[in-house]
């Protein structure tokens, strides 16, 4: 018997909103490789985000070894937009605002 080698497919899929996730999984892979990068071997990944197969955590890993620029640079890109949406959202998200708005909530009951 010979071993069969074939390609398999990178278990990574783009959303509709351009974020990239593992292993049909909600997980991104900006929270993968922040937890790869502090460290985490792919067990303790794969006990952090149980959703996600042991082996995809390990063919993601090889996946940024081998395409680290290009990987570092999408994970830049990421980090700008998440940083915008922020700056967008944050004085909606004030807590002085948000009680604002509840105690004038409660005194037009």
């Amino acid at each position: 018997m010979s071993l069969v080698i074939e390609a398999e497919p990178i278990p990574l899929t783009v959303d509709r909103d351009g974020v990239v996730r593992v292993g049909g999984t909600r997980v991104t892979l900006e929270s993968l490789l922040a937890v790869y990068c502090q460290g985490a071997t792919a067990e303790e990944i794969a006990q952090r985000y149980p959703a996600v197969a042991l082996s995809d955590i390990y063919a993601v890993i090889a996946y940024y070894l081998r395409h680290r620029g290009d990987v570092e640079e999408y994970l830049a890109q990421a980090k700008l937009r998440s940083e915008e949406v922020r700056r967008q959202y944050a004085p909606q998200l004030d807590p002085n605002r948000v009680r604002e708005r509840l105690l004038a909530r409660k005194s037009k009951q």
